[in-house]
């Protein structure tokens, strides 16, 4: 994922935060600010060292960000998604965290156009 498509500086993560709105499900909670200047959408990560070790957090964070890298044709870009995991998370495989992702990015309403069965191509 490109650097320009990640959210790192505390700063943006704080202003997410604030003026977003919040969606969740019971693996990860996820905030979304719309950005109408922005031509492509960000997204930032956090994953407390409350669900594992280094090893087991990297690899959930490699999962979001394929989830992503694979749905990103049906988001709405002028976005900024920060994606927080919560313990579950730590048990799951890619395809569960994509599932997971996608069901609450849904619930967030920020898919382009919902059809029945499209993320259901793989």
């Amino acid at each position: 994922m490109k650097k320009k498509l990640r959210i790192k500086k505390n700063k943006e993560f704080q202003e997410v935060f604030q003026k977003g709105k919040s969606f969740a499900n019971r693996q990860f909670i996820v905030y979304v600010l719309k950005k109408t200047d922005q031509p492509y959408f960000r997204i930032g990560l956090s994953v407390s060292k409350k669900i594992g070790n280094a090893v087991t957090r990297n690899r959930i964070k490699r999962y979001i960000r394929q989830a992503f890298l694979e749905l990103k044709e049906q988001i709405h870009s002028g976005n900024d998604y920060v994606i927080i995991a919560r313990k579950p998370a730590a048990d799951m495989d890619f395809h569960e965290v994509k599932k997971s992702i996608t069901h609450v990015l849904k619930v967030a309403r920020v898919f382009k156009s919902i059809e029945r069965g499209n993320n259901e191509k793989h």
